[in-house]
């Protein structure tokens, strides 16, 4: 009697292979668990390809919700962007998708757990890690990091066992994508120094082709948690969908980026995340008006480790855990709405507002009503300057001098 592998399936090349290459390597009965984070994918498809395929079972769990409210929300309330650029999009799925991989393993009575990432790239890291942590005693196999064949080579296994998949030598792109963004990579995209061609963008549409009228779209934050959109109360995933139609239509949202992976190899990547990037944008505006400046400060050195974090496959962390407490903490006040101007690829915001808001119009303004006290400030300078004046006295101050 055969043991049962549960396969996290996407539909994709490499792990509609896996299903037969499972099968004859290990003489495992595979059970594909398919799993939808906002993939806009006909999934009734998918199921049955994975079943044509030699699947024992196909299943398909609903998982936006939680992928909304306990991975890119809290990622949100961080400020989560990897080297500045990502926002994490496939990054964060991943952890979700291996704990659903492991209760359904449990279920099932599954001693074995697959996936479809290759020895190069990130998320190997992140499945297993969060898998180990999870169950330590399950059993992980990573096929395309075993069976050595080359992208033509498993294209040319598909076909030879009739195995669909959407990919041909012709349009090597791999992609993943979920509510949260969409990742591009191979093929021409391998080589830097090609712009990416426009047919690998399907979210955004090029600036050149945007509208020639801006929108001005208004979100409202309750928490660090997005809740509406010019006024209307929506459910995160609602939220999200709509603002990444919106945006997308006027080309803001795409990323070009030259990124270390946590393998040690650098990669080119492309991204297309309208939502993200307007949310990420508009929330650290309505930080800057709700926050100090010690808190901000600060909150920017627990981005940097946090989005760290989320890349190297760290969710399920004591660190974490922590990193978690002081965000929420950070976002008490950080309540109010932030107004953006979309327009040719670019997002501005062009106003914020918040019933906790620290900024004074009485001590900004230098018109009348200004409250600032000016004469307090030369004893402010004397005291501030104080250990300037100290060293410079009894050390001297090296000046550079500049030549002609």
């Amino acid at each position: 009697m055969s043991d049962k592998v549960i396969l996290a399936y996407s539909g994709g090349l490499d792990t509609s292979v896996a299903i037969k290459w499972l099968k004859e390597k290990y003489n495992l009965d595979v059970i594909t668990l398919t799993i939808d984070v906002g993939n806009e994918r006909d999934f009734s498809a998918i199921r049955e390809k994975a079943l044509k395929a030699g699947a024992l079972k196909a299943l398909v769990a609903d998982a936006k919700e939680l992928f909304v409210n306990h991975f890119i929300f809290p990622a949100l309330q961080a400020d989560a962007i990897y080297e500045e650029l990502y926002p994490l999009a496939t990054a964060l799925s991943r952890p979700l998708m291996a704990k659903l991989l492991v209760d359904a393993a449990l279920e099932a009575g599954a001693s074995v757990v697959a996936h479809g990432c290759t020895g190069k790239g990130n998320d190997q890291v992140r499945f297993e890690v969060s898998i180990s942590a999870l169950s330590p005693g399950l059993k992980i196999i990573a096929p395309a990091r075993e069976w050595g064949m080359t992208r033509e080579q498993t294209i040319n296994y598909a076909q030879r066992y009739g195995i669909p998949v959407p990919i041909t030598v012709a349009s090597p792109y791999s992609i993943d994508e979920n509510l949260w963004g969409r990742s591009i990579e191979c093929g021409v995209l391998e080589d830097p120094w090609v712009e990416s061609p426009e047919e690998v963008f399907t979210w955004t549409r090029s600036p050149s082709q945007a509208p020639d009228i801006p929108d001005y779209v208004e979100i409202g934050f309750d928490k660090g948690i997005p809740v509406a959109i010019d006024g209307q109360e929506l459910d995160g995933v609602s939220l999200i969908q709509r603002l990444n139609e919106l945006a997308g239509r006027h080309g803001v949202g795409r990323v070009d980026h030259l990124e270390n992976r946590l393998v040690g190899i650098k990669s080119r990547e492309i991204y297309e995340a309208p939502a993200a990037l307007v949310l990420l944008q508009a929330h650290r505006a309505l930080e800057a008006m709700t926050l100090a400046k010690d808190q901000l400060r600060f909150k920017q050195r627990v981005a940097q480790e946090y989005a760290d974090l989320i890349y190297n496959g760290l969710w399920f962390t004591s660190l974490h855990q922590d990193l978690t407490a002081y965000v929420k903490s950070s976002q008490r006040s950080v309540t109010g709405a932030v107004r953006l101007k979309l327009f040719k690829g670019s997002s501005n915001v062009v106003g914020r507002k918040s019933p906790n808001s620290l900024y004074s119009y009485g001590l900004a303004t230098y018109d009348k009503g200004d409250e600032f006290d000016q004469s307090a400030s030369p004893g402010f300078i004397h005291i501030w300057g104080l250990p300037v004046r100290t060293q410079a006295q009894v050390q001297g101050i090296s000046t550079l001098e500049i030549k002609k």
